[in-house]
């Protein structure tokens, strides 16, 4: 059964659900995005949307992080209406690891905490250590002090 609360806080165990899902930008009304897109992942299952630009990878993921609420259909996280969850809870249970990565022009530690403002370093050491980048942040000169620059320039390539 579908709970119907408001701004709902649910324990996220990870089983995302499209049913019937259909979506049009704002901005471009007459043009169908994704047309009753119908899919389930499963707790603890890896998945990859794969497909040609314009196709609609990035709007899936853009509608479980809750940056539209405007589709037909629904999408159900672990069976609550992703609409009724409370959007800034569901963003701080949800990782994404995009093709392309956003870095800010600031320390490492601050992009890392952009992920929970509120973190504190050791909640820091740790992510970066999950994320396996520990040990290259260890090599930077000023190791999480480090600024990046825009979209990492500052940062080498190798």
């Amino acid at each position: 059964m579908i709970n119907a609360s408001l701004d709902v806080r649910p324990d996220i165990e990870g089983e995302i659900e499209f049913r019937d899902v259909t979506f049009r930008y704002p901005s471009e009304p007459q043009h169908i995005v994704l047309d009753k897109i119908n899919f389930k992942i499963n707790k603890n299952e890896t998945v990859a949307f794969v497909g040609e630009t314009g196709c609609g990878k990035s709007t899936i993921i853009s509608l479980i992080e809750k940056f539209y609420d405007n589709f037909d259909g629904e999408i159900l996280i672990d069976g609550y209406d992703i609409r009724k969850i409370d959007k800034t809870y569901l963003r701080e249970k949800l990782g994404l690891v995009s093709q392309e990565p956003i870095l800010f022009n600031t320390t490492v530690y601050e992009n890392i905490r952009y992920g929970k403002l509120d973190a504190n370093y050791d909640e820091i050491m740790i992510a970066a250590e999950k994320a396996n980048v520990d040990e290259f942040i260890e090599t930077l000169p000023l190791k999480y002090e480090t600024i990046v620059g825009s979209k990492g320039g500052k940062l080498s390539g190798g």
